[in-house]
């Protein structure tokens, strides 16, 4: 069964299915920007977290190598409904080996960055999104976080690795452009506009002077992102089921406004392979784009379809900015 369920409306269009099937319908060039994270792989048995049983699920890969491989024909048929010039946005994070207390790391995201420059498309750059060390610790239980390991022996200390937004831009040339003729109107992140920006806010005059817009712009162009709200995300406890496994890394609704705001018009269309409980489909159908999204995981859908309704309508009162205490089968 390709497609179990399915909700379309004007605004959005939302599958209980493997992103591969969604997209086999999708015509050539019809997407203007993508956002999703992907499930992390391991260089062990299977994935990072493992979301189904389901054999069609990307976490359900035997190997590391398998994981690439499978995941090299999302990517291409990302570049083939993806229109030229147009941007990817892809959540990743340094994979630990072990947590041992001595651990290495994998570069999870060098590995996404060549299979993507394989498959049509070119590294544009990357952002950082910052974790605080101590949350980090007592989030995942990083044995060397602890201060003890300090005490110990510091040639076993570790670091709370930050997330890394990947940006990758479609061959070709972007036949529309994504433009601002007033300058950003909105910042989503922990910090606010000085106060003598303000008035500078929608400035019609010579965007040179519009001082709110540049304030913006120097902390999107930043490569960390040092603000972004992480308890700000969609309700997901509600999606979960007996099959989940930990997950800790849900992608942060300030980190998709970001994109969608800087990589794509009002009324574009913004694709993700893997939605989850719909974040990268609610905040761009918020912010007057049409969001599709395919999802493989029955609950997690079903939650989508909760959470993406509510955008539709024009309420937030799904997201949440509660503190993230994350538990055995948390979703993304």
């Amino acid at each position: 069964m390709a497609i179990a369920d399915q909700l379309i409306t004007d605004k959005f269009a939302l599958y209980n299915a493997d992103c591969m099937s969604m997209m086999a319908g999708l015509p050539d060039a019809s997407v203007h920007l993508s956002v999703y994270s992907p499930p992390f792989a391991s260089a062990g048995v299977g994935g990072l977290y493992v979301y189904s049983s389901d054999p069609r699920d990307l976490s359900n890969c035997d190997s590391y190598e398998a994981f690439f491989e499978q995941y090299g024909f999302i990517v291409r048929e990302l570049a083939r409904v993806t229109m030229p010039g147009r941007m990817s946005c892809v959540h990743a994070m340094d994979i630990p080996r072990s947590n041992s207390g001595t651990d290495s790391y994998i570069d999870f995201p060098g590995d996404i960055i060549k299979l993507h420059e394989r498959e049509g498309w070119r590294y544009a750059g990357r952002h950082m999104i910052w974790k605080e060390p101590l949350e980090v610790r007592l989030r995942t239980m990083q044995k060397n976080l602890a201060h003890a390991s300090l005490v110990a022996d510091s040639i076993d200390c570790g670091i709370a690795s930050g997330d890394y937004l990947l940006l990758f831009r479609r061959a070709g040339e972007n036949p529309v452009p994504v433009a601002h003729p007033v300058g950003m109107l909105e910042y989503a992140g922990e910090r606010r506009p000085p106060n003598d920006v303000l008035s500078f806010r929608g400035h019609t005059g010579k965007q040179t002077e519009n001082r709110f817009s540049h304030w913006i712009w120097r902390q999107y162009a930043d490569c960390m992102w040092d603000d972004i709200r992480l308890n700000r995300v969609l309700p997901y406890r509600e999606a979960r089921d007996s099959e989940d496994e930990k997950h800790v890394h849900p992608l942060q609704l300030d980190v998709i406004e970001r994109c969608v705001v800087l990589r794509s018009n009002p009324g574009e269309v913004v694709l993700t392979p893997f939605m989850g409980v719909g974040s990268e489909v609610y905040v761009p159908v918020l912010l007057g784009r049409k969001g599709i999204g395919a999802e493989l995981k029955s609950s997690y859908y079903r939650q989508a379809v909760k959470n993406v309704q509510m955008a539709a309508s024009g309420r937030r009162d799904m997201e949440t900015s509660e503190p993230m205490i994350f538990e055995e089968g948390d979703p993304a």
